[in-house]
């Protein structure tokens, strides 16, 4: 496979000019706005082109991977939508609204697991789940019976509830940084790495557990990632940045696929192939 060349896969829709499109034209005009949307971004640094020009987007109710080695763009693309930075060229839209101009728009709105818990390590998981609810005001009460019902939904046992971080496993803080991110019940979910430290056993089985949760709640999300079983088990649509964000192929996954070990096979060295080369 050509490193320099991008490759479609035949199962995402596209317009003429190689544009993925949700929909034929026929029906394009009742299909709900993308949840996140960047058309022709690029982003410099003095100088340095970490963007080139890139353009995606993400619909309701979706999990894309991003995956790349480091230095393939994938942390400046999670800048962006997060609002942190302002792209140097094109657009980037989450939500209906620009992140970088917007942000006070986007409260309680967007979240993010990253690849460490970031748990406050003074309060217990059940108090660290119930922060997001506190930020966004919402009363004690409901802010204790939220943060429980999540901590149930990502499998944690209720006597691990009250205890603090330096007493949980690291599978288990990565449970309460889940739970913490969707207790505030966010329109969209931004997973940074968020299973790569983890042990194969439990990352194994906190991606299940995870993929499950958004499958029934419709959560939309985007897994930033530089391992290609993350990305196998989790997305509905992988997208294989190489550097400057450029994209070399991007695949549709179905359960068919993700449980059929010759196709997983064979994707897992064509993926590893273009990453050699990027």
């Amino acid at each position: 496979m050509n490193g320099g060349q991008r490759k479609f896969d035949e199962t995402v829709p596209r317009d003429a000019n190689g544009t993925a499109s949700d929909a034929s034209p026929l029906t394009a005009s009742v299909i709900e706005r993308p949840i996140v949307e960047l058309l022709n971004v690029g982003k410099n640094y003095k100088g340095h082109v970490a963007i080139e020009s890139l353009t995606f987007s993400v619909k309701h109710g979706e999990t894309i991977a991003l995956l790349g080695r480091t230095g393939a763009g994938k942390s400046t693309v999670l800048n962006l939508i997060m609002g942190h930075i302002a792209p140097t060229s094109g657009t980037v839209r989450v939500l209906g609204v620009d992140p970088y101009k917007s942000s006070t728009e986007l409260k309680g709105r967007m979240a993010v697991s990253f690849q460490t818990d970031c748990l406050l390590p003074w309060r217990t998981a059940l108090q660290n789940v119930e922060l997001g609810l506190e930020i966004t005001a919402k009363e004690k009460l409901t802010r204790h019976a939220t943060a429980s019902s999540w901590l149930d939904r990502v499998k944690l046992a209720p006597e691990h509830w009250h205890k603090f971080p330096r007493e949980l496993s690291g599978g288990m803080r990565q449970r309460v940084s889940l739970a913490r991110a969707l207790a505030v019940n966010p329109e969209l979910l931004l997973l940074d790495e968020s299973f790569s430290q983890l042990d194969h056993a439990t990352s194994r089985q906190l991606r299940s557990d995870f993929t499950a949760l958004a499958k029934e709640h419709r959560k939309t999300s985007i897994l930033i990632t530089h391992r290609i079983e993350d990305a196998l088990d989790m997305a509905d649509r992988l997208i294989v940045l190489g550097a400057p964000a450029v994209i070399r192929l991007e695949q549709n996954i179905d359960d068919a696929r993700r449980n059929d070990s010759v196709w997983r096979v064979q994707t897992t060295e064509a993926i590893s192939a273009l990453l050699e080369h990027n």
